[in-house]
């Protein structure tokens, strides 16, 4: 048992966020002031920066898409991966003729990437232009934060180490359509080797059930029909609060809001992934038959090294438990190659799990040393071009696999939510089913926000082509 405490930010607190919202409005009034952030990372992060949004409209700023257009540019930074910083770095140093032409400008960083040990003063000194610094811990005092860059000549950085606060009713300002994401609970007790998340997010901190019931309700009655569960690690939900309530509480008492149609959760830990858990998502009318479930390698003697604390025996048979009480469950995974040390005989473990498990798609990544992990200080590293040749093998086994699956459907009908038109297919409509296929298909009239049955004419290696019936 967890025996961290969450702790509520005060009632004064609060307000005094709430008054530089209504100070900063009152200074940009009639002035259009635009907006634009940039969303590198997880879906944590999408979902951060619609609360940065929903900050932004209550002090009077508009989004627009285009950098050039915007008074305030934010970068919400990742730091999972090393090409996410280099891009962070070049986007930011793109930006200094901006800054000259328009000294006005407010350019800010926020995120898990500041959260690093000297990136911060690292930006100060490189980016002196840039106006506003923050991590992740203190996004509900960006209002004071930027009102601060606003009025200063130097740039304001406010990085906390300090953990446990979660602030309720952030404005959030999300986009319009069909899906919305809920965090459910912050941080990571887990310390995989490679990962740097529970460093910048800090420990694990689960959001009150009722907090977490009424937003989705509201989400319910504002037009939303499904819901994603956010967390790090939601299997581990509410081992951090005084009663006994569990994750799979949590989906049955969401299972009983009206408006919501469907609900999905990411991401889910191995260890975590209880026998409660699966029944809950098996009884579930509204839970989709969609399991999000990380490997990260096949070999038990890589996942040793990377901390997992299960191995591929455990792994299958949670695989095997899950398909037998939710038989036509669709499994995705993530799996990481060129892990310090990683044999030849360790990556054909990888594929053999992939070959035995069937995953209906995989997020494939070749490994990236982060600063302050255990794992970028071990021996062995792998050189670059086995580990692009590694990716490359294991993505087209996984591409076979994916479409075996995907012809598996040709013929049959399936529930579809509609999100609206296709982007990539003109004059056809584009949606998921429950086990979050992506399926584009042709309609006689606007089905948007619908749930539809589709039969499936043309599967593909990621997406499926239909027509409504």
């Amino acid at each position: 048992m967890n025996n961290r405490k969450t702790v509520k930010i005060s009632n004064e607190e609060i307000d005094q966020q709430i008054q530089y919202v209504v100070d900063i409005n009152k200074m940009i009034k009639n002035k259009g002031f635009k907006y634009h952030i940039i969303t590198y990372g997880c879906q944590m992060n999408v979902h951060d920066s619609e609360k940065l949004a929903g900050m932004l409209s209550a002090m009077g700023y508009t989004e627009t898409p285009e950098q050039e257009d915007a008074d305030l540019i934010l970068f919400n930074t990742c730091c999972v991966r090393e090409n996410a910083e280099n891009k962070v770095y070049g986007n930011v140093g793109a930006l200094y003729p901006n800054k000259q032409r328009n000294p006005n400008l407010i350019i800010g960083i926020c995120g898990c990437m500041m959260q690093q040990s000297d990136a911060a003063s690292y930006i100060a000194r490189k980016f002196p232009f840039v106006d506003l610094v923050f991590g992740t811990h203190n996004l509900h005092r960006f209002p004071k934060l930027l009102f601060d860059a606003i009025n200063s000549k130097e740039t304001i950085i406010e990085i906390l180490d300090e953990e446990g606060r979660i602030v309720e009713d952030v404005p959030i300002k999300r986009n319009i359509g069909v899906s919305a994401w809920t965090t459910i609970m912050y941080g990571c007790n887990n310390f995989c080797s490679y990962c740097i998340v529970p460093y910048v997010r800090g420990r694990e901190r689960s959001r009150q059930p009722s907090d977490i019931i009424d937003e989705v309700r509201r989400l319910g009655q504002e037009g939303y029909k499904e819901v994603t569960l956010l967390g790090q690690n939601v299997n581990s939900y509410g081992k951090d609060l005084d009663n006994p309530y569990y994750f799979p509480n949590l989906l049955m008492d969401l299972d009983k809001i009206h408006g919501i149609e469907r609900i999905r959760f990411m991401t889910s830990h191995p260890k975590d992934l209880s026998e409660e858990l699966i029944r809950a998502m098996a009884e579930s009318s509204k839970v989709c038959e969609h399991l999000h479930l990380p490997i990260q390698s096949g070999s038990n003697r890589i996942l040793k090294a990377m901390n997992r604390r299960y191995n591929r025996e455990k792994y299958l048979e949670l695989i095997d438990r899950v398909r037998e009480q939710i038989p036509d469950i669709a499994i995705t995974t993530d799996i990481i190659v060129g892990f310090p040390g990683e044999t030849e005989e360790d990556f054909a473990d990888t594929l053999d799990m992939v070959e035995r498990v069937r995953y209906d798609s995989a997020f494939t990544f070749i490994y990236s040393p982060r600063s302050g992990t255990p794992a970028s200080k071990m021996s062995e590293q792998i050189d670059d071009n086995i580990k692009k040749e590694r990716l490359q093998i294991l993505m087209s086994v996984q591409d076979r696999i994916s479409k075996d699956i995907n012809e598996a459907m040709y013929g049959k009908t399936y529930e579809v939510l509609v999100e609206g038109l296709s982007k990539n297919k003109e004059d056809m409509y584009t949606g998921r089913t429950r086990g979050n296929k992506l399926v584009n298909f042709t309609a006689s009239e606007d089905v948007t926000g619908k749930i539809v049955k589709v039969k499936i004419t043309q599967p593909k290696t990621w997406t499926l082509e239909g027509i409504m019936v």
